[in-house]
């Protein structure tokens, strides 16, 4: 499988937040908006390929009966240094995502990348497989948190698009407003994507 099969499956094929409906919590959560979607988007995208790539060099002398708790050190160990970044270079990011950036370490699409692929995998692979999971999952993020904050606010990215008297959809950017997005994004895409709901062509 090469580099490029393996990123666009990450985006398209086997979108975490679209096609696998996994790591709900931060979806759900922090896409009241645009940027907050890039931030922990991106965020869970750089622990999540330097995650892989650790596995995967790790996995030779990892035992069986160990490998979920050498996973879980290895992961929240990327996703302090991840931490540490926020608050160094963007604190009112890192403000922003508050509780959403440790609980990384429990985020299943990064376990169930290391424990489906990068233990299976080489590095290279396993770093272009945590690239595009990793992708997908902000563009999920960013996609959700445009419509929500457009929606609830009338703009994009803390920019104001729309006139004042534009109506603002208030419950958009409240919890059920995520389920709502989620909801029909994901019905779109299902029809885009030739299927009836149940993964059916």
């Amino acid at each position: 499988m090469n580099a490029i099969k393996i990123i666009k499956n990450g985006i398209l094929d086997e979108n975490p937040t679209f096609v696998q409906v996994i790591g709900m919590c931060p979806v759900l959560a922090v896409t009241t908006s645009a940027i907050n979607g890039v931030g922990m988007g991106l965020s869970t995208t750089m622990v999540l390929t330097c995650s892989n790539i650790a596995i995967s060099l790790l996995r030779s002398f990892v035992p069986d009966t160990v490998r979920i708790p050498i996973y879980v050190v290895v992961i929240s160990t990327f996703v302090t240094i991840t931490q540490f970044l926020l608050q160094a270079y963007f604190p009112a990011m890192n403000a922003a995502l508050g509780i959403y950036i440790p609980l990384i370490v429990v985020n299943c699409i990064i376990l169930a990348r290391a424990e489906a692929f990068a233990s299976k995998n080489g590095p290279l692979a396993s770093a272009m497989d945590g690239l595009g999971m990793g992708l997908g999952f902000t563009a999920a993020l960013i996609i959700i948190g445009c419509v929500r904050e457009f929606l609830g606010t009338g703009g994009v990215f803390g920019m104001a698009v729309m006139p004042a008297s534009f109506p603002h959809t208030i419950i958009m950017i409240l919890p059920p407003g995520a389920f709502i997005t989620l909801g029909f994004l994901m019905a779109g895409l299902n029809k885009l994507r030739g299927r009836d709901g149940k993964g059916r062509a």
